[in-house]
């Protein structure tokens, strides 16, 4: 392990029973000379388990809940890992911002729905990515100038159905869902993973994080997982970052940022043959990804929209009350319902900048809409 100078990072971790928190956990148990966590929040469903973390890593802060993280969050420190799933990461997310602490954002849903409100809160360098492809594309772009840049191009497994026409996967099962042949995840990300919400979610991520527009933003399948995406420059070069198919690489660089955790997980065995084989994005079988885009280049509160019908869909088809075909048709019916509903804001805001009020009114509109709709 290389040489650590000063004090380690103080770092709060919410959502620390989730996969993404027992995973940076691990990286702190691992570097105590580096990290050392300060303040702990999750949702409550694994009270026992948190229970446990909070005797192991003592932090001055330990509590359930939403409120818990917003104040978690804006507690002084030096880094906020936010590993919350969903929606209701955007407030913690704008108050680690409005403290000033650096963003290790692995809570996609914040920024994506939060769009201009969260980048206008967070000065640059604020938000270091902790998503794998996103962690990618940071580490690309420091071989290269923005103005060098040709396009992103963000590598998706493909899920469990890689392959399946869209009428092979009318009678998909949620256990056949969740049986994700690359990474293990939660089962919110895995079933999005499978229908690619999730990939389309990370194309509105890429152009809120690093400013390329949508139509410079590519994706295709690679399903070993093990290119997590690739940055093209101008000059015909593309770099890419590869490593087996783990979180822990991009969870310590957020962490760490700008600085590697050495052994932060095993590298590519170069010394075994390798094969990596890339395949274009099958839209007719997996349109989120098509659909996602046009919600972000709509922008307003449309991604806010996209991300809450799909919560909805995704805990219905969990409990078997949807079709995993319907997932996607049903967000796209909701963002359609936009313009005939007057009390949803959309990009008609009356030339002010959007809220966060608008955009968790948003939220809510879309989730009753999208339970009534499916």
């Amino acid at each position: 392990m290389g040489a650590v100078t000063g004090s380690p990072r103080d770092i709060v971790v919410l959502g620390s029973t989730g996969s993404i928190g027992t995973q940076a956990l691990e990286v702190v148990r691992a570097n105590p000379d580096r990290f050392r966590v300060v303040a702990m929040t999750a949702g409550g469903s694994q009270p026992e388990l948190f229970e446990q973390q909070a005797r192991e890593f003592s932090p001055d802060f330990a509590e359930l809940g939403e409120d818990a993280s917003v104040r978690a969050a804006g507690m002084d420190c030096d880094v906020v890992l936010n590993g919350i799933t969903g929606a209701v990461g955007l407030r913690p997310t704008l108050a680690a911002l409005e403290a000033g602490n650096t963003l290790a954002l692995a809570n996609k849903e914040s920024l994506i729905i939060g769009g201009p409100v969260v980048t206008a809160a967070a000065r640059p360098g604020q938000i270091v990515p902790v998503d794998s492809e996103h962690s990618a594309l940071a580490q690309c772009l420091r071989g290269g100038r923005a103005d060098e840049v040709r396009r992103l191009v963000l590598t998706a497994s493909g899920g469990p159905f890689r392959g399946r026409t869209r009428a092979e996967l009318h009678d998909v099962t949620p256990a056949q869902a969740l049986n994700h042949p690359t990474w293990d995840m939660g089962p919110f990300v895995t079933i999005n993973s499978a229908t690619l919400v999730n990939k389309g979610l990370e194309v509105i991520e890429a152009h809120l994080l690093f400013g390329i527009p949508f139509e410079r933003i590519a994706v295709v399948v690679h399903p070993t997982s093990v290119v997590h995406s690739m940055v093209e420059f101008n000059d015909g070069s593309t770099l890419a970052q590869a490593s087996p198919p783990s979180m822990l690489i991009p969870i310590a660089l957020g962490m760490g940022w700008p600085d590697r955790v050495p052994d932060a997980a095993p590298a590519v065995d170069w010394t075994q043959p390798q094969t990596w084989d890339f395949f274009p994005l099958d839209d007719e079988a997996f349109p989120a990804v098509r659909l996602a885009m046009a919600a972000g280049s709509r922008g307003g509160t449309a991604p806010a929209v996209y991300n809450a019908a799909n919560e909805v869909c995704v805990q219905a088809f969990l409990d078997g009350d949807l079709r995993f075909t319907d997932i996607v048709p049903t967000i796209e019916r909701v963002l359609g319902c936009m313009d005939d509903a007057p009390d949803v804001p959309s990009n008609q805001t009356g030339g002010r900048p959007l809220t966060v009020d608008d955009v968790l009114a948003a939220d809510a509109w879309a989730r009753a809409q999208a339970a009534q709709d499916r």
